[in-house]
């Protein structure tokens, strides 16, 4: 890891964290922390742990060893809690096809805590999908769908967004796009936790980065 001083109190921080797939060690002896405008980049080859290490910070998988707490409290014991300063993309996009992009986005407000500053209008204004509030997501090309499940990210407060190879789909006009979100995400006082095989263009002194290979 490549660690970075900052001002910023610790909100996330993992601790000596093992895990096991397959009977094989994916990483052990894991340390990080995090704080509010940081990026957490998790690089390395597939298969060296970097989706599994997402999940376990979503809190869907357990470490082997170690511990992952928010605020310092254990993010297992907080639950629901926790869960609510969360927001998670990963390979698939998490959308129902059957559904509109606005009925999409009203779900993900429901589901999770509304970002009262930005409707499901204006995130889709924000990806450039206004004008097709009411086409069944199924119709969406690959790429719109994409940038539909980076909208629930803005529908909502989370501060912790984790994102499982983001620009998958997307060509370089979603990219671009991609990456302004999260540049302003983490300007807001938002944070990072993402894996990519793209480079990201982010400020690099706000990024900490995690080779699981190395």
């Amino acid at each position: 890891m490549d660690s970075k001083s900052t001002d910023n109190a610790i909100l996330l921080e993992g601790k000596g964290l093992e895990c096991i797939r397959d009977d094989r060690v994916l990483f052990s002896g894991l340390d990080f922390v995090l704080g509010s405008g940081q990026t957490l980049l998790l690089e390395g080859r597939n298969g060296s742990g970097k989706t599994s290490l997402l999940r376990i910070l979503c809190g869907i998988r357990l470490p082997e060893t170690g511990d992952v707490t928010w605020c310092g409290e254990d993010i297992f014991s907080l639950g629901p809690v926790y869960h609510e300063h969360i927001a998670y993309v990963g390979h698939r996009d998490g959308l129902k096809l059957d559904l509109t992009p606005m009925e999409n986005l009203a779900m993900a407000r429901g589901l999770g805590s509304p970002n009262p500053d930005t409707s499901p209008e204006d995130a889709l204004q924000r990806v450039d999908l206004y004008g097709f509030e009411d086409v069944l997501t199924r119709n969406l090309s690959a790429g719109q769908q994409r940038r539909l499940a980076l909208a629930r990210l803005l529908v909502t407060r989370a501060q912790l967004w984790i994102l499982d190879e983001p620009f998958t789909s997307l060509d370089v006009y979603g990219i671009e796009l991609a990456e302004e979100l999260f540049q302003e995400h983490i300007s807001r006082g938002g944070m990072l936790a993402m894996t990519s095989h793209h480079a990201v263009n982010l400020d690099s002194a706000r990024v900490n980065r995690i080779n699981l290979s190395a």
